[in-house]
């Protein structure tokens, strides 16, 4: 068994750090100073947390390159890239600074009591399972809302971003945060049996795979806690006939390619009805030519590495079966070691792994439909339901689609993106519970009745 994790670089493939992995003693100490400080925590008064908020707002803005080149080295992300992910983050701080009181305020209820109300209570300590694709966002969309409710949280964070947890870690300390409030642990999958059975731990919420979803939901409801579940996507953008190339071209590759295509919410399966399909397989195969690759470290990059080789060869397989199957490689589609060429399939169909699984990195799948009645079925024919985007000029007319859709998410003439003022999560199998906005904040809290007679 490994006693550290190492980092590397993927790009470079130069070691970065190692960190030990959390002995059984110390996940005890740490759990236990989860509790303490909850049992403080809980009663901070509202004000003081958003005070905190403030805080961590400034450090975030302070030390943003300082974050995103952590980032970038850890798991490939252009640098510039890296830079608005922390922007973002302090985007999201202001806005529960804003909205916070308002959200966790008591809620007077008339009923025949004398008093009626609802109180939004915090739990205590919430587990969080994150991935490394967005290392910094995935987990500040969880601990914004989570501590500013009143609870504590603990992060075990993809083992490739070990070094951005650690300092997420010292952010939360250094903006004023008690001890224990924050912390990150360094352990193994095998630790988490022991972890979610504990009475400290009060829920869990999970960003990542299917997989690694549905091993979470069974060890959580074993033990009867809530769990929310942010798990994978394989988004439809559907491309109608009156779609504006001119205008949303550059934002359909962007839905595909940024992050270097690493992204749950990317648009996965462009979904073209016939008369534009020629138009714009010819424009977004130019667009994606010019995106300039290169090092992560440059401000002008845009593509670069996959976060790990093993992904990159993963993403190789679901492209090669897909071509036995019929498919065919219209632009690109060559790996050299973590790297993957930015790549465009056509004549993709269902049974394919490009239409059928999520894929993970800078491949486009391309699929030509009849019209748009065909195009749209063709966009729910999936067993995730995590976003679709569709464009077009006739928004009337989507309207009348929009309750037949059964995404979490439903974006038109732009990409699916999330949001700190809209709700964000996925039904079936992107499963369940919703990160950000009001929904957000309520997801780790006790909705507690409380009703008085004299």
């Amino acid at each position: 068994m490994k006693h550290a994790i190492h980092t590397k670089n993927p790009y470079s493939g130069q070691s970065l750090d190692q960190y030990k992995y959390h002995t059984t003693s110390d996940i005890n100490t740490i759990l236990e100073h989860a509790q303490k400080a909850f049992n403080n925590w809980k009663t901070t008064d509202i004000k003081h947390r958003t005070k905190l908020l403030k805080n961590v707002a400034n450090i975030l803005e302070d030390k943003k390159e300082e974050f995103g080149q952590l980032m970038t080295r850890e798991m490939g992300k252009p640098i510039s890239q890296s830079i608005a992910e922390i922007e973002k983050c302090a985007k999201l701080c202001d806005f529960y600074i804003a909205n916070a009181d308002k959200f966790l305020s008591d809620q007077i209820i008339k009923t025949e009591a004398h008093e009626s109300f609802i109180s939004y209570d915090p739990l205590g300590t919430i587990l969080s399972v994150m991935p490394w694709n967005y290392p910094f966002w995935q987990v500040f969309r969880f601990a914004i809302p989570t501590l500013t409710a009143g609870n504590v949280g603990l992060l075990k964070h993809a083992s490739n971003s070990t070094g951005t947890a650690i300092a997420i870690q010292k952010l939360f300390l250094d903006a004023g945060y008690p001890e224990g409030c924050f912390q990150t642990l360094v352990i193994n999958h095998e630790d988490m049996d022991a972890i979610i059975g504990n009475d400290i731990v009060k829920a869990i919420t999970l960003t990542g795979s299917e997989k690694a979803g549905k091993s979470i939901a069974t060890l959580a409801g074993q033990n009867l806690k809530k769990t929310v579940l942010e798990l994978g996507g394989n988004n439809a953008c559907v491309v109608l006939d009156d779609a504006n190339l001119d205008k949303y071209l550059d934002t359909m590759v962007t839905a595909r390619m940024q992050n270097n295509g690493q992204s749950c919410i990317a648009a996965k399966r462009f979904i073209v009805t016939e008369k534009i399909y020629d138009s714009f397989l010819e424009q977004f195969t130019q667009k994606v030519k010019d995106l300039k690759i290169g090092d992560p470290e440059d401000t002008d990059t845009y593509i670069s590495v996959m976060a790990r080789e093993d992904l990159a060869k993963e993403l190789e397989t679901q492209v090669s079966k897909s071509i036995k199957k019929g498919a065919t490689v219209h632009y690109g589609n060559s790996r050299d070691g973590a790297f993957y060429q930015p790549t465009i399939i056509t004549n993709v169909k269902p049974d394919m792994p490009l239409f059928d699984e999520e894929t993970f990195g800078p491949v486009a799948a391309v699929i030509k439909a009849k019209d748009k009645k065909e195009a749209l079925e063709l966009a729910k024919n999936s067993r995730f339901g995590l976003g679709t985007m569709i464009f077009t000029e006739n928004i009337k007319a989507i309207y009348d689609e929009i309750s037949d859709i059964p995404d979490g998410a439903l974006f038109i003439n732009d990409m699916v993106k999330s949001d700190p003022r809209l709700p964000f999560g996925g039904t079936k199998a992107s499963g369940y519970g919703r990160e950000l906005s009001k929904e957000g904040i309520l997801e780790f809290v006790n909705i507690k009745t409380v009703y008085i007679n004299k």
